[in-house]
């Protein structure tokens, strides 16, 4: 039998932020990812016309645009580890300080890579610098997401909790639009001019916008439910929550990270390696492509509002496991609109297989993620969680699916496969978990909790302390 210390009750409803707040919360959220992600993206999209022709000069060209790529893949790599980092940072000492640091990071070391010299200018140093900053990058926005969903997730009311917490994931296609037109807006200069200095400015423009994510986020406040937390002393001198994350849940860490695994494949899949494909079956020239991917951004954003909304109303788990069927079901066609070799199929293809599949297995996974942790270790949770799924689903995808499609002699049916089996296991965990989206935000931390990560150890009551065992 189990029996919790008597506190004061305190009204579900007074858990919650004002109307003003909460807009200033969601507007945060998603300004603060979209600034995050329009650098990262940026670099993405800079590393296949760019860089290869400004960092890695004299080069084989097919040697320097791969390299160009590994460059490219050191930030995903980098993204766990800023899960990690400021996942337990942002337990300890609460998530909007952390959440300033992480645009600021951003913010500066996109700035950087626009004022960089080039390799004729300082030589090998400048890749090496490249490298390194793009490594900030990365640990940045593996900080970013948690944070900005948690600001939402833990302010909004439990009737809305769905559709506040993916403002976080909007951000991200949102960025990726900003980001996309304002390289695709630089690439009409000459190609010299482009080259010269061109590329620099989406860069540079960082700077402006890292300030007015700064001054938003500076305006927001904490959410009560960690404040409380943060308030006992005695727990937080003793607390390590990254320990505690892995010590006492560890079945929903996992199944943080393999229910997230079908989103980001799809992002890896149609949002990088289709339109690399695309373009070298001559379906579409580059310009197209940057359209096309703004494009696929905006209806990602629709689709994502419908999904979360929906799960506000059905339930998390339930929205997911359909997308995710979803995502098995539509794997052959999409493949085979993208072998039609037509842009009316490849758009059909990324609205399809981008849009609709990753805005219901990703849009509601934000508070799906926020409802398996407890307050104590929520931001450790939901960062680790999300960041290893983002670097397993989406960081080596587009590597798999070009040698799979080698190995298959041009055919896509193994990419399909693939596809298919990342989201199966993304439908398993979801299927193992608990869906908790009809509880207020201060029974999460109840001893259910403790159940749904499959552990027996003693839960956190409402007020932050330890349930006794009688």
């Amino acid at each position: 039998m189990t029996t919790q210390p008597q506190t004061p009750a305190t009204p579900a409803g007074s858990y919650h932020a004002g109307p003003g707040e909460m807009r200033r919360i969601l507007f945060s959220s998603f300004l603060g990812t979209a600034v995050e992600y329009y650098d990262f993206i940026l670099y993405a999209t800079a590393a296949g016309i760019v860089f290869n022709q400004v960092f890695f000069a004299g080069m084989d060209p097919s040697l320097a645009i791969f390299i160009s790529f590994g460059t490219l893949a050191v930030g995903y790599i980098a993204r766990p580890l800023g899960g990690f980092i400021f996942g337990h940072l942002g337990d300890k000492l609460g998530r909007k300080a952390i959440l300033v640091g992480t645009v600021l990071m951003m913010g500066i070391a996109s700035t950087l890579i626009g004022l960089l010299p080039t390799t004729d200018q300082i030589g090998v140093w400048a890749p090496i610098l490249l490298v390194a900053l793009r490594l900030l990058q990365g640990i940045a926005v593996g900080g970013e997401w948690g944070g900005a969903m948690l600001l939402a997730f833990e302010n909004a009311k439990k009737e809305s909790r769905g559709f506040a917490s993916a403002f976080a994931y909007m951000g991200a296609p949102a960025g990726t639009i900003l980001g996309t037109l304002m390289l695709s807006a630089m690439a009409t200069l000459p190609d010299g001019q482009f080259l010269a200095w061109g590329w620099r400015v989406p860069f540079v423009l960082s700077a402006v916008l890292m300030v007015l994510a700064i001054f938003i986020r500076m305006r927001v406040s904490e959410s009560r439910v960690f404040k409380e937390l943060s308030a006992r002393a005695e727990t937080k001198k003793r607390r390590v929550p990254a320990a505690e994350l892995v010590r006492e849940h560890p079945k929903s860490l996992l199944i943080a990270v393999v229910s997230g695994l079908s989103g980001q494949m799809a992002q890896g899949l149609m949002g990088a390696w289709a339109i690399a494909y695309a373009v070298q079956q001559a379906v579409l020239v580059p310009t197209e492509v940057l359209n096309l991917k703004a494009l696929g951004g905006v209806s990602t954003i629709i689709m994502i509002i419908i999904a979360s909304k929906l799960s506000d109303r059905l339930g998390r788990r339930k929205v997911l496991i359909w997308g995710n069927i979803g995502a098995m079901l539509l794997a052959f066609p999409v493949m085979s609109l993208l072998d039609l070799g037509s842009t009316a199929a490849f758009m059909l293809a990324i609205f399809l297989g981008l849009s609709v599949v990753q805005g219901f297995t990703a849009g509601p996974y934000g508070a799906f993620a926020g409802e398996l942790f407890p307050t104590s270790v929520r931001y450790s949770g939901t960062s680790i969680g999300y960041q290893l799924a983002s670097t397993l689903g989406a960081g080596f995808t587009p590597m798999i699916a070009t040698a799979l499609v080698v190995a298959g002699g041009g055919s896509l049916w193994m990419v399909a496969c693939l596809w298919i089996a990342f989201s199966g296991m993304s439908l398993v965990a979801l299927l193992a978990a608990k869906d908790r989206s009809g509880e207020d935000i201060q029974q999460l931390d109840t001893p259910s909790s403790r159940a749904a990560s499959g552990t027996g150890a003693p839960a956190a009551a409402p007020d932050g302390t330890e349930a006794v065992r009688a």
